[in-house]
């Protein structure tokens, strides 16, 4: 075990640190998803937990419970993507473990 092992030893420490920081950053983030044209958004944090629910009394029909459940779901799958999407590329950024070597 000689300077190949603590040098891939001392990259992976960097990459779990890169990763550490990465994952508090993205925790910061917010991603917000709209449907109906607006009448419907949600946000989500980097944790992928619900912050906010908005929805324009307008879209409210006691006969269509249905359809304002479609909004919900549509503007959350937007909002998750957008996260999602996020949280990727900024993987990107971490070099792979073939990198390393392991």
């Amino acid at each position: 075990m000689g300077s190949g092992y603590a040098k891939k030893k001392k990259e992976a420490k960097m990459m779990r640190k890169k990763f550490e920081e990465m994952q508090e950053t993205l925790k910061q983030e917010k991603a917000t998803g709209t449907a109906g044209n607006g009448l419907v958004s949600i946000t989500l944090n980097g944790d992928r937990e619900l912050e906010e629910i908005k929805i324009k009394p307008e879209c409210v029909d006691p006969e269509d419970v249905e359809g304002l459940e479609d909004l919900i779901r549509a503007a959350h799958q937007e909002a998750f993507k957008k996260i999602e999407k996020s949280a990727s590329s900024g993987m990107g950024d971490l070099p792979s473990l073939g990198a390393l070597g392991l």
